[in-house]
C-alpha cells in the first residue's frame, strides 16, 4: 500500500425526523392553520345550533324585560299536540317529495337532451343553467308576475289558446296554490341537478353503449343495463340531498306566498318562523327547529347507510 493513504470522509450523521408537535392527537400546526376557517363556522353554524338546542328546552319570548326559564319538554309535548304544526309538517313533506321527485324526473330528461350532439348545445347548456344564478327571492318574485291573475302571462297564454274563460288565481286558490309552489321548486331547482346527472352521464363509457348497440339493444335497454347502473349512486345522492333542501326551503316559499292561502303552503320552516317573530314565542320555535333538525339527521343516516353500502 502507498505510504500517502487517502483518509477516509466521516459519514454524514443521519438527522433524526423533527418530532411534529401535537395537540389532542392532531398536528398543532396544521390545526393553527385551519383555525382561521373554523372560526366562521363556530360562530354562524355550531354557535347557533347549540343556542337553537338550549332555546328549545325554555320559555324564551321576545322582548328585552321577557325572563327565560328552564321548561324540560313542555315544548315538545306541546309540538305534539299541535294540529297546525302536524300540518305544516304534512305541507312539508308534500312539498319536499313533489319538488324532488319532479326535479329529478325533468333533470334527468334535460341532462339526456343536453348530453345528445346537438347544435348550439352549449349555449342550451349555459340557459339551463339561467335559475340557478338567480336567488332564491328574485325567483319569487318573477313567478308571482307570471302568476298574477290579471296581468300574468301564464293566464294570457292560456285564455288565447281557449283553455280558461276567466282567470286564475293560482297563489290565492287553496287547491292550486301548492301545486303552483312546487312548480316553481322544480324549476328553481333543475340547474343543479341537470349538472350532476350530465356529469354522471359523460362519465359513462361509450365503448359499453357501442358493444351493447353492437349486440342489438335499443335505447332503453342500453340506458337500463349500461347508463342507469353508472348513474345509481349519483341519482341517491343527489335525490337525498335534493330532499334536505326542499324540506328545508323557506325564501322562494315565502316570497311567493308567504304560507297562505290559509296555511295551505305553510312549510315546517315558515311555521317556526311566524311562531319565532311573528309570536315572539322563541323557545317554541326554537323546539320546533330542533325536531326539523332530527328529521334531517334521519335521512342523513339513510344517505350515509346508502353510501357506505355502495362504497363497500
Amino acid at each position: 500500500m502507498s505510504d500517502t493513504a487517502v483518509a477516509a470522509k466521516p459519514r454524514p450523521t443521519q438527522r433524526k425526523p423533527q418530532q411534529r408537535r401535537t395537540w389532542l392527537g392532531l398536528d398543532r400546526d396544521g390545526l393553527m392553520l385551519a383555525v382561521p376557517a373554523l372560526i366562521p363556522v363556530v360562530l354562524f353554524s355550531l354557535y347557533p345550533l347549540l343556542r337553537g338546542i338550549y332555546l328549545g328546552f325554555t320559555d324564551a319570548q321576545a322582548g328585552r324585560a321577557a325572563t327565560t326559564e328552564f321548561t324540560g319538554f313542555e315544548n315538545y309535548s306541546q309540538l305534539l299536540g299541535d294540529s297546525y304544526f302536524w300540518e305544516s309538517f304534512r305541507i312539508g313533506l308534500i312539498w319536499a317529495f313533489g319538488v324532488t321527485i319532479l326535479q329529478f324526473f325533468a333533470s334527468l330528461g334535460l341532462a339526456l337532451l343536453l348530453n345528445q350532439k346537438l347544435r348550439l348545445r352549449w349555449l342550451a347548456r349555459t340557459l339551463a343553467l339561467v335559475p340557478w344564478a338567480m336567488p332564491p327571492v328574485v325567483i319569487g318574485i318573477m313567478w308571482r308576475l307570471v302568476y298574477h291573475p290579471n296581468a300574468g302571462i301564464l293566464n294570457s297564454v292560456l285564455r288565447d289558446l281557449g283553455i280558461i274563460d276567466s282567470n286564475v288565481e293560482w297563489l290565492s286558490s287553496l287547491s292550486l296554490a301548492l301545486p303552483a309552489v312546487i312548480v316553481v321548486g322544480v324549476w328553481s331547482g333543475m340547474p343543479q341537478t341537470t349538472v350532476v346527472l350530465l356529469a354522471g352521464l359523460q362519465s359513462v363509457s361509450e365503448e359499453l353503449k357501442e358493444a351493447a348497440a353492437v349486440d342489438g339493444a335499443g335505447p332503453l335497454q342500453r340506458f337500463r343495463n349500461v347508463t342507469w347502473p353508472a348513474l345509481r349512486p349519483i341519482v341517491t345522492a343527489m335525490t337525498t340531498l335534493d330532499f334536505i333542501w326542499n324540506f328545508n326551503s323557506f325564501s322562494l316559499v315565502y316570497v311567493l306566498t308567504e304560507g297562505g292561502p290559509g296555511g295551505s303552503t305553510r312549510l315546517p320552516m315558515l311555521f317556526a318562523y311566524e311562531e319565532a317573530f311573528r309570536y315572539g314565542n322563541y323557545g317554541y320555535a326554537a323546539a320546533l327547529g330542533n325536531a326539523m333538525v332530527l328529521v334531517i339527521g334521519v335521512f342523513v343516516v339513510f344517505y350515509l347507510r346508502r353510501r357506505y353500502r355502495e362504497e363497500g
